[in-house]
């Protein structure tokens, strides 16, 4: 009986051609590793490189396709396949998309991530942040506390964490926290707050951080994002399905 018609899955070439992709994959990014191929730089043709590198056209393309939608590689419509500029930002936009498709457990545990992250940032802005920096955030603190229109407060929230993620000095880790706050969920959460009540401790959970920041106080700022995000991630888990 043919094992298709019998419900089970038929043994072929495809895992074969996967691990040939994947190595297509593997051998164009140790390019890109070792400097054979500089950021801004133009790829060799599809088959300049499938015979460069011993392996079938249709699995190359696939690697390149791969590494396209990663954002490594970038198309050039009628000049070729080029290296991207290979920053953080760049690169990290799929967590964005994970954040912002991520629901139940798996967005628990984007946040138990986030609290981590936001809390070491806050901690390296506090001994980091400069005065203009410093006044920027209270600008968005300002904000958030004049209105109860939660379009507005997302707005300035999302400001104010930018600010002291990037007042942390370490694009990195502004990179995967901005992709991490997904204006999605966050609106969401600002809605459920005002329904719950809870704005104005979020207000002060806010105001924590700024007082950490503009004592220069690490440890202290650590502690009051620490508590911030993890009100959220509690917030969070009691709206979920028991």
């Amino acid at each position: 009986m043919d094992k298709t018609l019998a419900g089970q899955t038929p043994t072929g070439p495809a895992p074969q051609k996967a691990t040939v992709t994947q190595r297509a994959i593997e051998r164009i990014k140790a390019m890109i590793g070792d400097g054979s191929l500089e950021p801004g730089q133009r790829l060799p043709t599809e088959r300049e490189l499938a015979v460069q590198l011993g392996i079938s056209r249709s699995s190359m393309r696939e690697a390149i396709r791969a590494l396209t939608v990663l954002g490594v590689l970038e198309a050039r419509h009628g000049s070729g396949i080029y290296v991207t500029r290979l920053e953080a930002g760049d690169l990290l936009e799929t967590f964005g998309v994970v954040a912002d498709l991520s629901r139940g457990p798996g967005l628990v545990e984007l946040l138990e991530v986030r609290r981590i992250l936001e809390s070491t940032a806050a901690a390296l802005a506090a001994a980091r942040i400069t005065p203009d920096r410093l006044a920027a955030v209270a600008e968005h603190l300002a904000a958030m506390n004049a209105t109860d229109d939660p379009d507005v407060i997302l707005a300035h929230d999302l400001a104010f964490h930018r600010e002291i993620a990037a007042a942390a000095g370490n694009d990195t880790m502004a990179a995967i926290l901005e992709g991490l706050s997904s204006r999605t969920f966050r609106a969401r959460v600002w809605r459920g707050y005002q329904e719950d009540g809870v704005i104005e401790r979020t207000r002060r959970e806010h105001a924590a951080i700024h007082r950490a920041l503009v004592a220069h106080d690490p440890e202290a700022a650590r502690a009051a994002a620490a508590a911030h995000v993890g009100e959220v991630e509690q917030w969070l888990r009691s709206q979920l399905p028991q």
